[in-house]
């Protein structure tokens, strides 16, 4: 499937290395770039400014801080918030007080690059059954998802859902979120080997999709008699992706967006993307990048370069803001190079293309998480203690965007 150009967005002052690997196709396209050269002037390639200033008015408020690199939110029926810290706890915020004891602790490399304890989610029926999933792991080891019971305050009854291998140090992935269809998906990143992400036998740089059990959904794309014989894994939805740590569902069309790191020193710099994820496609990684082209991979939707590291993905449905309605909300870590470009991205889109991006709160440090809450408000999580930011006494903190008052 092919966008509309607008759809495309990448500044004009890329330098990309020489594209493709040893042994693999070369790609296609109007164009080839060379070490050092930008993308050619004339219209060939993807170009729109820069991010619009914010034209949404609002004010931010702390909701807690002196946490330690909160990774995913999420709220029960009843109003609680859930979230994970990435060195291994999985916390309460209720009735406007953060829970002393965690829910939960998992043994985690709490200060080893990208891994830890990472996404979290709620079963769609949690208020019957109670079931939490978590997804952590360690470098060079095993990242597990695993399934939790909410007993008394605490998760217990764990259930291993999935175990994933390799376990690197960076490009651990790792978001869960239940679809509309009621399945449960996974993004995975590739561990910074970038063949994985082609390779069916393994479930390193793809998007996976399962029952709310661990079992595979018969519908899955790669799950006959031939693929199972080669070995391919049904676990797969997607593949071919790099490391996505952001999905989401837009309301209305059902289509799941991801976002995912780009390439970044690998091949050229930047190179970001958001794209829309649909079964048994191919996303190129790492045979294209960037917006090159080959038949039977896809090309992003949105291309983000300079990289601004995208961290998680969620539409907006509340009604607090309701110029907000339908709009893609991405944290964003800011990226490793310069210009750094952190904070939240919204994203304004017409079906599948993009009219406009705004740049919110773009100066608080690295964002990780943003997700709507049951108030209507807009959470967010900085990422300042994770290494590679600026912490300051207060971090890390999870903080909303309310209206600013009239």
């Amino acid at each position: 499937m092919r966008y509309s150009p607008l759809a495309l967005t990448l500044l004009a002052t890329v330098a990309l290395a020489q594209p493709g690997l040893p042994g693999q196709p070369k790609p296609t396209g109007p164009w080839e770039p060379k070490v050092g050269e930008p993308f050619p002037a004339g219209g060939e390639g993807p170009f729109q400014r820069d991010f619009e200033p914010a034209s949404v008015e609002y004010t931010v408020e702390t909701v807690v801080e002196g946490v330690e690199v909160p990774w995913a939110i999420v709220w029960t029926p009843d109003g609680r918030m859930l979230f994970t810290e990435r060195t291994g706890r999985v916390r309460e915020f209720a009735n406007g007080k953060l829970t002393p004891e965690p829910m939960l602790t998992v043994p985690v490399e709490s200060r080893a690059g990208e891994i830890g304890l990472m996404g979290m989610c709620l079963h769609p029926q949690f208020a019957a059954n109670k079931f939490v999933y978590v997804a952590f792991g360690k470098a060079r080891d095993i990242i597990h998802v695993k399934r939790y019971k909410e007993e008394g305050g605490k998760l217990v009854d764990e259930k291993a859902i999935l175990q994933i291998t390799p376990a690197g140090r960076n490009h651990a992935g790792c978001c869960l979120a239940f679809g509309p269809d009621g399945k449960l998906y996974v993004s995975t990143g590739e561990a910074f080997q970038g063949k994985l992400a082609q390779d069916l036998t393994s479930l390193g740089g793809k998007v996976l999709r399962l029952n709310d059990d661990g079992t595979v959904p018969a519908d899955n794309p790669f799950t006959g008699t031939e693929h199972k014989e080669k070995g391919v894994r049904p676990e797969i939805w997607s593949y071919g992706n790099r490391n996505p740590q952001g999905l989401a569902w837009q309301p209305g069309t059902g289509a799941l967006f991801a976002c995912e790191h780009g390439p970044s020193g690998e091949n050229g710099t930047g190179g970001d993307e958001l794209n829309i994820i649909q079964k048994g496609k191919n996303y190129g990684w790492p045979v294209i990048h960037h917006a090159m082209k080959q038949d039977g991979m896809e090309t992003p939707l949105v291309l983000w370069d300079p990289a601004l590291a995208p961290a998680s993905a969620s539409f907006y449905d509340g009604t607090v803001f309701p110029e907000l309605k339908g709009n893609l909300l991405v944290g964003a870590l800011g990226g490793l190079g310069m210009p750094q470009r952190p904070g939240i991205l919204r994203i304004v889109l017409e079906g599948g293309n993009v009219m406009k991006q705004e740049r919110l709160v773009s100066n608080l440090g690295r964002i990780r998480c943003v997700a709507s809450g049951p108030d209507g408000f807009i959470y967010f999580s900085t990422s300042n203690r994770d290494g590679r930011g600026r912490p300051d006494q207060t971090d890390d903190r999870i903080l909303r965007l309310k209206p600013k008052s009239k």
